[in-house]
């Protein structure tokens, strides 16, 4: 478990798709075997210490947007009952109407009973799933996801909305085009993360990055499907 007192966990998205994020804390990602993710970091196995946490960031929520996008560093089945009981009154009260998770493949499911709870009480939810590349034998042979599924159609069958993974050696122009295309082609909207540095082996490819910034971040740039974070943090939280 990371020391993570000084981590931001509320904030808002002002451009494309306008919505409240929150970072809340829960028991850690089960697969935690992505070569790439220290994210996994940001978790406690005490549930009454999460609660306590996560009670203290949903009070920030205002539903200015009647938007919420809620992330935990792995899966929404990785937070505590009392917190996910939170998040539904939270949404109740703010008058919520959207809301978003995240989920790893192998929780798939556990999707659709998230969905009835919330949508009993008129709350659509949105589920967004890390797939990084569309190219599977890079994703399981080097990024180690952990997805045992090759159609991009079968693997949105469950989620909405999926993460890509950039900057990475052996990526090209055209493999990066060709995973954005093929989530927009599959999914309602498409989220890009930049690597970083980070606590892994995993390093940024600076060249790579460079090719995403001049020949395709242009073309995406202002297309409100597509979310792009240049930085981890560009969302306001972390």
């Amino acid at each position: 478990m990371m020391e993570n007192n000084s981590l931001t966990r509320y904030s808002e998205i002002t451009e494309k798709n306008r919505r409240e994020i929150v970072l809340l804390r829960g028991s850690g990602c089960k697969w935690r075997r992505c070569t790439f993710c220290d994210y996994h970091l940001d978790f406690s196995l005490d549930e009454d210490s999460n609660f306590a946490l996560n009670q203290e960031i949903l009070k920030q929520v205002t539903g200015k947007y009647q938007k919420l996008e809620v992330i935990n560093s792995g899966s929404f089945v990785d937070l505590d009952a009392k917190t996910v009981s939170l998040i539904l009154d939270t949404c109740i009260e703010k008058k919520i109407t959207e809301l978003h998770f995240e989920c790893h493949w192998a929780h798939r499911d556990a999707v659709s009973a998230l969905r009835r709870t919330f949508e009993t009480h008129g709350i659509q939810v949105k589920l967004k799933i890390g797939v990084e590349t569309f190219d599977s034998q890079y994703r399981e042979q080097v990024l180690h996801k952990g997805i045992d599924e090759t159609s991009p159609a079968k693997i949105a069958a469950c989620f909405d909305e999926v993460c890509l993974l950039f900057g990475l050696d052996g990526q090209t122009e055209d493999s990066m085009r060709y995973d954005v295309e093929t989530g927009l082609a599959n999914f309602e909207r498409v989220c890009i993360n930049i690597m970083v540095e980070n606590t892994t082996s995993v390093r940024p490819n600076p060249s790579v990055i460079d090719v995403f910034i001049k020949k395709l971040y242009p073309l995406y740039k202002a297309d409100e499907r597509v979310d792009i974070l240049l930085d981890n943090t560009d969302f306001g939280v972390g």
